[in-house]
């Protein structure tokens, strides 16, 4: 008797995933690069000025009720934002919001707001809104 060949078996080819995952993450970088890029150029229309300056008021004020409120409780200005007791989850937006100086001794601050809606608005208090608080301006140099 003759044997019969065996059958040819067909086997399946193995696909990589290395250049499908090479194609999800370069459409993820692109996404990510064209967002950046449109905030960016809404930002800089100015659409953003109005809701800026209103969220970057309330940012600033409310930092500052709560770093008053933490030297009445202790005595002296935090060294960082991250002392302060008792915020709500709210508060943290307007203190994430904020650049805080503190005077090495913690008998004064300095603060301002870093980004109100979305980009940084450009907010000028009277002086009467700083007075009886720790605020001075010549820390605004320090890191």
């Amino acid at each position: 008797m003759t044997e019969l060949p065996p059958l040819l078996q067909t086997q399946k080819k193995k696909r990589s995933v290395w250049p499908i995952a090479g194609i999800v993450v370069g459409v993820v970088v692109m996404l990510g690069l064209g967002a950046f890029f449109a905030i960016r150029t809404i930002v800089a229309s100015g659409i953003t000025k109005g809701p800026d300056a209103m969220f970057g008021d309330q940012h600033l004020k409310t930092a500052v009720a709560l770093i008053e409120l933490h030297k009445v409780r202790t005595g002296r200005y935090p060294e960082d934002l991250r002392k302060l007791q008792f915020t709500g989850q709210w508060d943290m937006i307007a203190v994430q919001s904020v650049r805080y100086v503190a005077a090495a001794d913690g008998s004064s601050y300095y603060v301002e707001v870093q980004r109100g809606w979305i980009g940084k608005p450009e907010l000028s208090m009277p002086a009467e809104f700083w007075r009886g608080t720790g605020y001075n301006a010549k820390l605004a140099g320090s890191p």
